[in-house]
């Protein structure tokens, strides 16, 4: 059972000097790489062409895997293209990864204007065919999202000047905040409109007037259409206008309820604190939904071998 190489290439607007420092260089190369928690390269006399590194992975629950690896610069392997080769592997009988092999590869764009930044890489597994099954369905897709995610970050620390620390920090309030979206639509549709509509949904909604003698319908229909904009907003949660038409929904189901109770301002929990939560949930998804890290930016094939994206295009 063998496995595809992980293979992720994409058009960086930066000179070559530029990517190969923040490339090549540990400290820097650290703060935007995923797949490293720290790289420490070894003392090597000036006349050895390899260079031998350590590197460290936080895994959670206050592991780490380390392994060691040795690197190799080939300044010109073409008109103005650089290459760097790599092995690495790990002695930790924890890890996954025994040992494996890959490149870097920095080529001019076609038009003369920035640099596409490639890698190819693959490595043997530990734990039998145990390991290779779970390599390949759950940490080599992982592997390879974690590497394309980095290298945007990476991109976007190069062209736009957003470190990628910063970047870190607005991927978490913007996917938590997503999250959080999600469960509360997904949880307001399905318990209190779809499965328990007597719990209180039911006299509200009648209360309004709106829909006399039709309640018993309409409830449910409300309560899909709030579980379908949480499938909206996960699969738009790039867009603004996503964020707009929550507000708009949120703002109509709060008339509703204050027109129908209004005394249910009094209540501890109530729909007016339910839906400024939320709101402020989605101002804070929108505001960071511009220039995060999107792993669907990078090609994930060689082009020729489809999978290709155009530039800005990406979803995830």
């Amino acid at each position: 059972m063998k496995s595809k190489p992980i293979y992720v290439e994409i058009d960086v607007d930066a000179d070559m000097e530029t990517l190969w420092k923040h490339t090549q260089e540990p400290e820097l190369h650290r703060q935007w790489d995923l797949r490293f928690s720290d790289i420490t390269y070894l003392p090597k006399p000036d006349d050895e062409e390899r260079q031998a590194f350590l590197y460290r992975t936080r895994i959670g629950f206050g592991l780490d895997i380390a392994g060691t690896g040795e690197t190799k610069a080939t300044i010109d392997v073409g008109i103005g293209s650089r290459l760097s080769t790599l092995s690495f592997g790990s002695k930790q009988r924890i890890s996954l990864i025994r040992k494996g092999g890959g490149y870097w590869k920095y080529e001019p764009g076609e038009t003369g204007k920035g640099i596409v930044f490639k890698t190819r890489y693959d490595y043997d597994t530990r734990f039998g065919i145990g390991g290779k099954w779970l390599d390949r369905l759950l940490f080599r897709p992982l592997f390879g999202y974690a590497t394309a995610w980095s290298f945007d970050r990476l991109r976007l620390w190069l062209e736009k000047g957003i470190y990628p620390a910063v970047s870190a920090e607005k991927a978490i309030v913007h996917y938590s905040s997503l999250l959080l979206l999600a469960f509360l639509w997904l949880y307001q549709g399905i318990v209190p409109k779809l499965l328990y509509p007597e719990s209180g949904e039911l006299a509200l909604l009648r209360q309004t007037g709106w829909f006399s003698g039709l309640e018993e319908i309409v409830l449910p229909l409300v309560g899909i259409g709030e579980i379908g904009l949480a499938f909206v907003l996960v699969a738009n949660h790039r867009k603004k206008w996503a964020y707009k038409l929550q507000a708009v929904a949120l703002l109509a189901l709060g008339v509703a309820a204050l027109t129908g109770m209004p005394n249910m301002l009094k209540d501890p929990f109530n729909p007016l604190t339910l839906g400024l939560a939320m709101a402020g949930l989605g101002a804070a998804a929108a505001r960071t939904a511009d220039e995060l890290p999107n792993a669907a930016r990078c090609r994930r094939k060689p082009v020729g071998q489809s999978n290709d994206v155009k530039r800005g295009k990406g979803k995830s």
